[in-house]
């Protein structure tokens, strides 16, 4: 389970931010936890997406290493524009350390 700030992946917006995690009730009045996901590139985009039972996929970030690999790669200009904008959000906040 994801934490309020943490900084995922989803398969619909890219890189996102959980920014809350809220309780959303269905027309029997049954409620649910709900991740609110607001894109890290664009502030406008937001998606409520089940905490449970989710058909979109969500996972942790790529790591600095695998970023490194794939922005090296051929891969990287095949790679859609979500994909490409978590490889260099990654980076972005992983700066190269310059002894």
């Amino acid at each position: 389970m994801f934490q309020k700030k943490d900084v995922i992946y989803s398969e619909t917006i890219g890189v996102c931010i959980v920014e809350d995690i809220v309780k959303l009730a269905d027309n029997r009045k049954d409620t649910y936890s709900y991740y609110l996901l607001r894109s890290a590139f664009d502030k406008t985009k937001k998606a409520y997406i089940p905490v449970e039972n989710h058909t979109v996929r969500l996972r942790a970030l790529i790591t600095e290493e695998e970023a490194r690999e794939i922005k090296d790669s051929d891969l990287f200009d095949q790679c859609s524009q979500i994909a490409r904008n978590e490889v260099l959000y990654v980076l972005q906040k992983n700066p190269p350390n310059h002894s």
